[in-house]
């Protein structure tokens, strides 16, 4: 925990919490304790407490505590207060949650000096929109494992004051972006000041200029995560403007961005007071954090050798994916216009600092890439599952010639999700049940979760046909807002509310938009006739999409409006549903749900993925090529794969569409309405059984900070 001696927040936390409780009645005042410590939202208990104060005004606020506090009528909190049931449970969580955070740390950690985890982007909560997708969610799942082990972490971001694009689409299939702001001082974050109550700020030399940053503290668990904001005063209109958005598609702005991230972060830690056991780079956008590290030895007099030697022997870095938009290059001009104040402090003769980042030193021509700055700073690398380790070494042999590629020091941790965020209230009850209110703390004990042959098959097919029919209510309001939205026609507006069935196989499909994930795939299904057998009366199966292209990625918006077009069939307009604007709670609600999850990548581009995790905690099954971390899950018996060939993309995009066909034909939707006299999917609940036997402890996030632990951290 922070140390309250520290300019680290905790002092502003504690003011923040006595102003609301001022709102609240003597009963209730846990409730600002808790508004302020996400903590809440993995209790079983916690989002359904919130929740109950007001469930209108709870979804018109994104689920966002303190909000709700402020907003809720103090009648309605009055009346609260004299209601012991509730009372009692504003006391239960509050107690649950208090006594996680006083749990002794991790074992050979120390509190003073927690791991620094940097990274572009986090996904912890859908009232807090600082993400894009699975690289943020993964590093919000890691934030609370981290909590949950009590290993000492903090967070690095920035606050990016629209946080990432809305989106809309129009009724022809384009998809427009609209940018929100954040209202900050209404989130549970607070702004980090010293004693005299004056904001801790730092700088970084970015454009010619010095650019300021402030930091906002979030407490997620026992877990501190940091952002900084550029929205300073101090700073020109131009430079307020650097933190505004998540990836913006100037690529001049980002660099300004990775550097208030690299070099920002590390002087917040500085000024907070917070001195780090290690530096864990999640991903190539907060490679100047070491170099700032190294600009610090470097400015006490120590030689280049020795201070290089030991901002690597402190630093960590994780390579999430070989897609050339995650591993951005920028020319000498490009650094110089936007860093070359700052590569002149850097103490580190300039072409030093660009051979750092080139694979061939010496090649003036080549871009300088953030990747190889960060793989060469970092005493081990990463990649996210055991097939993108071997793409990784493959990839960056070059920047180690003389080893064999098996010794490039990058190995692997397979990503993993967090348990208690993304299984279902329903499944995590039947878990309780069966196995003890302590499943969670024994998950990964050797043949635990055995035990999960022993569920009843009634109790188990009751729990996914509950959360199915949350998930097709949800998607039958959503469609008709979403198609009313647009201005579409009123039978097709009615389609899917008339028809989508809290019985039928559902199916789903969301992820980012972009060319490797081969959403059009899914388009091919017509011509083998899968899609003309939606509404077939024995068997009806129906399809929920969902996803976002970045607004620059004009092909992927393509892509989504060719997919979009399928809605003029008059049986996929009532059976597929495209669910407008995908974030957290539209991820939660279709995790929980979809019977099946359809993943397409084209390998071995697919470095891990998480999605399907998410879906096998709540007992949907799997149906993925065999790429990412799907390659080392599937066992055969556990859901369904798809080997595609090594060949060029239009034989692998024949092959892989004709077996995503037939095993939905004469497999996938065969299996599902198999039932016995009792009306029990028998064959399909023991494939849900294997699933969740073998998926569920292997791939969450605690295992994966365990390892984090073991490999990256001691």
């Amino acid at each position: 925990m922070a140390d309250t001696n520290r300019c680290d927040g905790q002092r502003d936390v504690s003011a923040a919490i006595a102003d609301l409780e001022d709102r609240l009645p003597d009963p209730l005042k846990g409730l600002a304790w808790l508004a302020m410590n996400y903590r809440w939202s993995w209790h079983l208990e916690g989002p359904g407490l919130f929740c109950s104060i007001d469930p209108e005004l709870w979804e018109a606020v994104k689920e966002n505590p303190r909000d709700l506090l402020c907003l809720a009528p103090r009648s309605k909190l009055k009346a609260l207060s004299t209601d012991p049931p509730f009372v009692q449970r504003v006391e239960r969580v509050v107690a649950a949650c208090k006594e996680d955070l006083n749990r002794p740390p991790f074992p050979g950690s120390e509190e003073s000096r927690p791991v620094a985890y940097f990274c572009a982007e986090f996904g912890f909560h859908p009232s807090f929109p600082i993400y894009s997708g699975g690289l943020g969610v993964l590093a919000g799942d890691i934030l609370k494992a981290a909590s949950d082990l009590a290993l000492p972490l903090v967070g690095i971001g920035l606050f990016y004051r629209q946080g990432y694009f809305h989106q809309r689409l129009d009724s022809w299939g384009w998809q427009h972006e609209y940018w929100v702001d954040l209202t900050f001082r209404r989130l549970p974050a607070v702004l980090v000041t010293h004693g005299n109550g004056t904001p801790v700020v730092v700088s970084v030399p970015i454009n010619g200029r010095t650019v300021y940053a402030r930091i906002w503290r979030i407490d997620v668990g026992r877990t501190l995560l940091y952002l900084l904001d550029t929205d300073h005063e101090g700073n020109e209109p131009i430079d307020r403007w650097i933190t505004s958005r998540l990836y913006v598609a100037d690529r001049m702005l980002r660099l300004a961005q990775y550097a208030v991230l690299g070099v920002g972060g590390v002087r917040a830690l500085d000024a907070m007071g917070i001195t780090p056991s290690v530096i864990h780079l999640n991903e190539g956008h907060a490679a100047l954090a070491t170099f700032e590290r190294l600009r610090q030895r470097l400015s006490r007099g120590q030689p280049l050798d020795a201070a290089l030697a030991e901002v690597r022997n402190e630093a960590v870095f994780t390579t999430h994916t070989p897609v050339p938009a995650g591993n951005e290059g920028y020319h000498e001009q490009e650094w110089t216009a936007v860093l070359g104040a700052y590569l002149e402090q850097l103490g580190l003769p300039r072409h030093v600092f660009f051979d750092l980042g080139r694979i061939t030193p010496g090649n003036t021509h080549e871009a300088v890439n953030i990747t190889p700055l960060a793989l060469r700073t970092t005493k081990l690398a990463i990649a996210v599952s055991r097939k993108h380790g071997g793409v990784s070494r493959a990839l960056w042999h070059p920047l180690w010639p003389d080893r064999p590629v098996d010794e490039v020091p990058i190995r692997h941790v397979t990503n993993g999700v967090h348990v208690p965020s993304w299984m279902g209230p329903e499944m995590q009850r039947l878990f309780c049940k069966h196995f003890g209110t302590d499943w969670l703390s024994r998950l990964h004990e050797p043949n635990f979760l055995d035990a999960v042959e022993t569920i009843p098959d009634e109790e188990l097919w009751h729990a996914r046909n509950t959360q199915r029919r949350l998930l097709v209510d949800y998607v039958r309001g959503k469609s008709v807002r979403d198609r009313l939205s647009r201005g579409e026609e009123a039978s097709y507006v009615r389609a899917a509310w008339e028809t989508f069935s809290p019985e039928a196989l559902t199916i789903g499909f969301a992820r980012r938009v972009t060319g490797y994930k081969r959403l059009y795939l899914l388009a091919r299904l017509t011509e083998n006739g899968i899609l003309e057998q939606l509404g077939n009366t024995a068997t009806p199966f129906q399809l929920v999409l969902a996803g976002k292209a970045h607004p620059a990625d004009h092909e992927a918006k393509e892509d989504l409006r060719s997919r979009f077009q399928l809605k003029h069939s008059p049986e996929i307009s009532k059976r597929v549903v495209f669910l407008e604007d995908y974030d957290l709670a539209v991820a939660r609600i279709l995790t929980w749900g979809v019977d099946l999850w359809l993943n397409l990548p084209r390998p071995p581009l697919e470095a891990s993925g998480t999605s399907g995790m998410k879906v096998a905690l709540n007992g949907g099954l799997n149906l993925s090529v065999l790429d990412g971390w799907w390659d080392e899950a599937f066992d055969g018996t556990n859901g369904w794969g798809i080997r595609s060939p090594e060949a060029d993309p239009h034989t692998q995009d024949e092959h892989d569409a004709r077996v995503l066909g037939e095993l939905l034909q004469y497999e996938v939707i065969p299996l599902f309405y198999e039932r016995d006299l009792a009306g029990i999917p028998r064959r399909w609940l023991a494939k849900i059984k294997a699933s969740l036997r073998t998926l569920v402890g292997q791939f969450s996030a605690t295992r994966m900070v365990r390892e984090y632990a073991r490999l990256l951290y001691t």
